[in-house]
């Protein structure tokens, strides 16, 4: 079992955990802001029960990382449009900054944690990191994870399978035979991978399966079915099944904009908005209106989507449309469940 402090000396390490943001709420509830995808400074040292200039010079000393895990300082007209679409929806609820404004995103939260040395609740957050990955990496290899997820390294399988059958194999075949003194040992060791590439192939079987999807009567039912809390997990798996990390769901009854945010496979950041309408009632230009200014309030935002379980208006798509939203209409959800993956994400 690797000592939690192994997180503060190496990057590689803490590369390897920085999807695991869940771990912030399990340890400590962590509020955010108005937008549902930061935080402030001020909000982090409260979390980890430390000083703002303790977090300040951890941002000093550790920029380039934490900034390429989704820190961010808005400036200028950034900080002006952040002012007025979001911390002016809550008067007296946030201090208004006056030149700069540095943002957290959970993922960069995450990472404070595997930096700060000095908190309870840091070492807290590193601990329960690692218990999860020694889990994960010591469980049976036939102990295959939920169908969502495997779909997503199927492709990683069939390479590995390749490479253990056509390169592997016949390397450690070569080596048994002009070996004398090692022989058992690479026999043992050969016999090993044999099992791994069997269990992969069965994987990829089981996989096959599964991916000739839901019909599409049975996924156009069990959207109609769900409550809006139910639609929001929904969404947040297709995300996680075309290859999404990172994906968190804010499940609050306020109306942020912002439902559901997320990481693609190459790393671009997501922010979803989820309409779950009854009947065929479509989109507003007002619904549209809210999530694009949530959308331009943050700086890094590479992907917006607005998913809906009906149809958007006239209005609605044109104000899309000119702010770089991509939308998901009722035809499209349903498409998009029973199984074909969404291109935005690709």
């Amino acid at each position: 079992m690797i000592d939690e402090s192994a997180l503060l000396e190496s990057k590689t390490l803490r590369s390897s955990v920085l999807d695991r943001t869940d771990v912030l709420d399990k340890v400590k509830a962590l509020s955010l802001l108005p937008d549902g995808m930061h935080v402030t400074t001020a909000m982090v040292a409260a979390y980890f029960g430390v000083t703002v200039e303790a977090i300040r010079q951890l941002k000093a000393r550790h920029r380039k990382e934490l900034s390429s895990n989704g820190m961010l300082t808005l400036q200028g007209p950034e900080l002006a449009r952040f002012k007025r679409d979001i911390l002016s929806r809550y008067p007296g609820g946030y201090p208004q900054p006056r030149s700069s404004l540095t943002l957290y995103s959970r993922r960069s939260v995450l990472n404070v944690a595997m930096l700060l040395r000095d908190s309870h609740v840091a070492r807290q957050v590193r601990t329960y990191l690692l218990d999860m990955e020694y889990s994960t990496r010591t469980q049976p290899v036939d102990n295959l994870p939920r169908p969502d997820t495997v779909l997503l390294d199927d492709r990683i399988d069939q390479r590995i399978t390749h490479i253990l059958g056509k390169t592997v194999v016949p390397m450690f075949n070569a080596l048994i035979a002009a070996s004398g003194e090692h022989r058992r040992e690479l026999i043992e060791l050969r016999e090993d991978i044999e099992n791994v590439e069997r269990v992969l192939c069965r994987h990829h079987r089981r996989i096959s399966t599964l991916e000739e999807g839901i019909p599409a009567d049975r996924a156009r039912d069990s959207i109609a079915a769900m409550t809006w809390q139910a639609f929001e997990r929904h969404v947040a798996d297709l995300l996680r099944r075309d290859g999404c990390g990172d994906v968190v769901v804010r499940q609050t009854c306020v109306d942020r904009g912002v439902d559901i945010t997320a990481r693609t496979a190459d790393g671009r950041t997501v922010a979803v908005r989820c309409k779950n309408r009854a009947g065929h009632r479509s989109v507003p230009s007002s619904d549209m209106r809210r999530f694009t200014g949530a959308v331009r309030a943050v700086e890094r935002v590479d992907v917006a989507l607005f998913v809906t379980t009906s149809y958007f208006s006239h209005e609605a798509q044109a104000i899309a449309d000119l702010g770089g939203v991509l939308t998901v209409n009722r035809t499209e959800l349903e498409a998009w469940s029973a199984g074909a993956p969404l291109k935005a994400l690709r």
